[in-house]
Parts: C-alpha cells; structure tokens; sequence
C-alpha cells in the first residue's frame, strides 16, 4: 500500500464513519474496484476504526467521563448490597439497600450494555458471513439500498422525546440487534442505529449521541477478537508508518463527520444521504455483474 492510497482510504472512513454511508461498505467496494492490497489488511482496517474511535472520545468526553464514574459508583453500591443481603440474611436485620440506577447516566450506562450484548452476539457468530461478504460488490451494493431505505424512514418519523430515563431495555436490545446486523459491508452503522434509535422513540440529539458512544464498545471488542488474526498476519514494519497515517486522517475528517451528523439529525437532511447510497448501491451491484 501506498501512502496515497492509505491517505486516501483514511479519508474515506473518516467520511462513511460517521455520515450515513457505511464506511465497511466503501472500502469493500473500492478495494474491489481498484483491487487495493493493504497487505495485512485487518491491521489497517483496525487502525482506521482506533481512528474514529478516538474522535467519539473527544467529542463525548464530557458524557463518557461521567458514563465511567457512575460505572465505577454502580459496582461499589452493588458491592454494598451483597454486603447488605448478606447481613440481613446471618443477622435476620431488614437492613435497606441502595438503588442502583437513579440517575439518567446510571441508566445511560446500562442501557449501552444491554444493546451490546445482541451486537456482540451477531458479530461472532456471524463473523464468517461479514468475512466472505466484503470480498464481493453484490452484498456491499444490496446493503446499501437496504440502507438508504432506512435513511428515508428516519426522516418522515414522528418526532420522539424520549431520553435515558424513558427508553425501554427492550428498545436497548433492538438497537444493539440493529447494529450487530450493521456489521455487513454497505450497511451504515451510524445510520442503522440512528435509524432505529429514531423509530423506538428517541429525541433526535440524543439518539445521535446514543448511536456514537454505543459504537465504542462494538469497536474496541471487534478489535480484541481480531487481534489474533493480526498477529497471525505477514506484515512489513514500514506498512504500520504508512498506516499510522490513513488512521490520523480518518480521525481529522472523522471529526469534522460527527459534528457534520448533529445538524443533519437534527434538521433531516438524512434524504440527501439516502439518494447517494441508493446511486452508489446500483453502482456496485452493476459492477459485480459487468466486472
């Protein structure tokens, strides 16, 4: 690989990251198009993600802060409630036990594991499928048109106001069922989510910020898994400078992206972005059969 073309495909995730595009989408089907061999491709692929992972810290860092300290404030309360239970049952006292979700971050905090675990779920279990799906342009264009359908439905849904303390942990598991199917090549992970966050109900500001920070554990587990297949992976030490630097533009244009999706959101301007899936979804499903 080039640094050009690391540049180039850095810029391209930084963009179908956070805009409602798939980035898995465009780089399957531009590395199938200009056959790109980013020789030890899921290291690459990985320092992309770490990329725009790293903007979503930056641009939450005020929510995910507080996010990890209820987590902590949580586990100590639950560990005093053993306690507790403990004592009432050796010594028969009816002593009370603390509430552990009473507040909306406490609930934030449980509401994004619970859409985790579907996530996590399909992402395993399905690993071989989104594997073989990326190495063709008929799955990428397919899911595509799937996702500019979705795009549409987001735009003509009736407002929601629903925040924290008001979403359901059923509403939690679809969301995380959505994403997990959003690990197909074309199907937007931002814009399944945001989709769905707006379809159960949710206030269009905070489903935004529901869909970026539930990402962070989606991202860094798949990054974990992978790792074996990277260590496993021939790769020469002057690719990582090279894709050091794809990772730095994706994470520059990544967060010019995610402040780009708020005013989208919120003004629904989602139709825009469901045209150009639907032209570039016939592109490639055009392409596996004419290539």
């Amino acid at each position: 690989m080039t640094v050009l073309q690391s540049i180039f495909l850095g810029i391209v995730q930084g963009l179908t990251e956070f805009l409602p595009v798939s980035s898995s989408g465009h780089l399957a089907i531009l590395e199938n198009m200009f056959h790109i061999e980013t020789d030890g491709g899921m290291l690459f692929d990985i320092m992309l993600h770490v990329g725009t992972l790293l903007v979503v810290f930056v641009v939450y860092r005020k929510d995910i802060w507080k996010m990890i300290c209820e987590a902590v404030f949580m586990f100590v309360d639950i560990c005093s409630n053993l306690k507790t239970f403990l004592l009432n049952k050796i010594h028969k006292t009816s002593l009370k036990y603390k509430k552990i979700i009473h507040n909306s971050y406490r609930k934030f905090v449980v509401l994004v594991l619970v859409s985790t675990v579907p996530t996590g779920l399909i992402g395993v279990l399905g690993s071989d499928l989104i594997s073989d799906a990326g190495d063709t342009l008929l799955i990428p264009g397919i899911c595509l048109l799937i996702t500019a359908v979705l795009l549409l439905m987001a735009d003509t849904v009736r407002e929601g106001n629903k925040l924290p303390r008001d979403i359901s942990y059923r509403d939690a598991l679809i969301i995380g069922a959505a994403q997990g199917c959003a690990t197909l090549p074309g199907l937007s992970r931002s814009g399944t989510t945001i989709a769905v966050c707006l379809l159960c109900g949710m206030d269009r500001r905070f489903a935004v910020k529901y869909s970026f920070i539930l990402s962070i554990p989606a991202i860094m587990g798949a990054a974990v898994l992978e790792i074996k297949d990277v260590i496993e992976e021939p790769i020469m030490m002057s690719q990582v400078g090279i894709y050091a630097i794809g990772m730095v533009f994706a994470a520059i244009v990544g967060y010019i992206c995610i402040k780009t999706m708020l005013v989208v959101v919120r003004n629904k301007k989602f139709a825009y972005f469901s045209a150009y899936c639907t032209v570039v979804g016939l592109i490639a499903i055009a392409g596996h059969f004419l290539l």
